[in-house]
This record gives C-alpha cells, structure tokens and sequence, in this order.
C-alpha cells in the first residue's frame, strides 16, 4: 500500500486516517488514489469509521456500496467488527483497484458483500454468482486463533479472507472468457470436478502426502477453484508486501529502483523473486520481537508458476486485454 501526501501540510498519510496529525478531516478519494480535506465523505463515515469519499452527501462510497447486507447489530461486538472488516475490505479493494478491477474503468460487474454477524452457529464464508460472504466475527482475536488452531493454518487474517474470496468472485469473472478456462485447467485441473465431494475428502483425509510440491497451502490441494482463490490471494499479499516496503522507503539491493512499482512490473518471475527474497528479511525482523513470521509460506517452483498464471490474469483481466 501507499504512503499518502498530506493535502494540507506538511507529513504523510497513512491509508486509514480520518484526519491529518493537527486534526483537520480528510477522506480517500480511490479515483484519484489520493486524501482530500473536503466533503462529501462517505455516510458510514461516523458510524464505522470509513475513511472514503462519496460521490454526493449522505451516499455511500464505492466500498460501502458494494455491501448489500450488514451484521445485526444486536449480535455483541457486530459493530466493531464490521468496522474492522469494511476497513480490510477497502484496503484489498484499492490494492485491485491498481490492476483497474472494480473501478469505473471496470467493464464486469462488482463484487456484492454480505457481512454478518456470527449469533449461535457460525457463518460459512464463500463467493457465489458475484456475492462474497464474510463473517465478521473473524476480526475477533480469540476466535481467530482459536480456529487458526483448529484447522492449522499458519495465517489467518480479514485481508486474506477478502483475497481468499475476492478471488473466487475474480475467477467468475473471468471464467467467461473461453480462452481463460481453457488455460485454467491446464494449469489447475477441471474445476468441474464435484466440489462438495472434494473437500470433504480433503476434511476427512487431509492432504495428499506431496502437497508442498504443487500447493501454497495444504487446503489448496483440496480443489481446482481452492488452489486458485489461495494463488491469487498469496499474489496479492506478495504484491501488496512489495509495494509497501518501496512506499515506506526502505531498500533492498532486490529493488529495480526507488520508484519501483509492483503493480506495474510485468514481469511475473522478478516481482514473485523480489516480493519472496524481502518475506524472508522481514520474516526474520518479526522473529527479533518474538513473533509470528509475516509470511510463513514457502514457494515451491510449481507454485511460482501457479503464481506467474494469476499474475498475468489478474493484470489484463479488469479490461478484457
């Protein structure tokens, strides 16, 4: 992500701020990819605490709108979370934004979200048609590592579950295009296989013994359409590490140059072998403090190539190029 200019002082921005250092209210426009100290903020600007600009007073912004259910705010701490979930929501939508998904240039349709609370049984998220499911209940620490442990995933976190499933919503789209799935199965394997069938045996059973081979995590093995939603999420957290370590200012002798931009590198190899050799020296700063790697994943050379798919997708794929 983007370090921001200040528009009315001097300093930085950082994506999520409301106001400047001195208090002055700012709002995100994601057209302009730039903070604006004016109105018309988004209506659920008080309410949540989303930062983004609307296209009129009392509207929504581009973000808000796309959510078509919101949690039940009776349900304890539904509030909170879905400010925490809008906030990642946001973030993911802009980093997609880079590659021209889902902005006004965007000829396909937009994502619809439905958040919802978790009341006695927990809410299934998934993509369908277009509608992307979220339970906001995932921003809740105790839960999520509770269920990190449980299904032994080494990273669990909102961002990854809007990638995760954005991804689905992304490979809907572009399953319309003939010459998309026919490299797809190539590449990943007959998505027409049956999907309910597939994960319970991946539940029941696990992974098959080879999986760090061909799969960035062992759930991916478990179906075509689950290998792509985690090799294109793992793309974007790769790219948007990548953009973030330029935008902050630090260097590696792995950067091209100082404006060096990850959404507009072409070339797949270079930006997975810049954004993997800088997971490791920060994978190794998080340690100094004692904690969690950033990114606790290794890529086998299958899944570079898995990666260097999406990537080419995902960049010409908004435009139909």
């Amino acid at each position: 992500m983007r370090v921001f200019a200040n528009p009315v002082g001097t300093g930085n921005l950082w994506f999520d701020n409301l106001s400047t250092a001195d208090g002055t209210p700012v709002g995100y426009d994601p057209q302009a990819r730039a903070f604006v100290p004016m109105p018309p903020f988004c209506a659920n600007r008080e309410r949540i605490g989303c930062n983004w600009i609307a296209p009129e007073e009392g509207a929504f912004c581009r973000s808000c709108a796309m959510t078509a259910l919101a949690p039940d705010p009776s349900i304890p701490d539904a509030i909170s979370n879905w400010a925490q979930t809008e906030a990642a929501k946001r973030w993911v939508l802009d980093n997609l934004g880079r590659w021209h998904w889902f902005r006004p240039e965007d000829p396909g349709a937009p994502p619809v979200f439905h958040l919802l609370a978790e009341g006695p049984t927990p809410v299934p998220m998934g993509h369908a048609q277009g509608v992307v499911t979220i339970s906001v209940a995932e921003m809740d620490p105790v839960l999520v590592t509770t269920r990190r442990e449980a299904l032994e995933e080494p990273y669990r976190t909102m961002i990854g579950h809007m990638r995760h499933e954005i991804a689905h919503m992304l490979w809907w789209r572009l399953s319309l295009r003939e010459d998309f799935l026919d490299e797809f199965r190539t590449m990943f394997g007959d998505e027409r296989i049956d999907y309910p069938a597939a994960l319970r045996y991946h539940y029941e059973n696990g992974p098959p013994p080879e999986w760090k081979q061909h799969y960035l995590t062992s759930y991916a093995s478990a179906h075509p359409h689950e290998d792509w939603a985690e090799t294109a999420a793992h793309l974007l957290h790769l790219t948007d590490i990548a953009d973030s370590f330029v935008a902050t200012g630090l260097s590696s002798p792995q950067i091209p140059s100082a404006s060096w931009d990850p959404y507009s590198e072409p070339d797949a190899g270079q930006l997975i072998h810049i954004a993997a050799s800088l997971t490791v020296g920060v994978n190794h700063i998080n340690r100094s403090m004692g904690l969690s790697d950033l990114y606790p994943f290794v890529l086998s050379e299958h899944a570079r190539h898995k990666l260097a798919f999406v990537h080419n997708w995902l960049r010409r794929g908004a435009q139909g190029l």
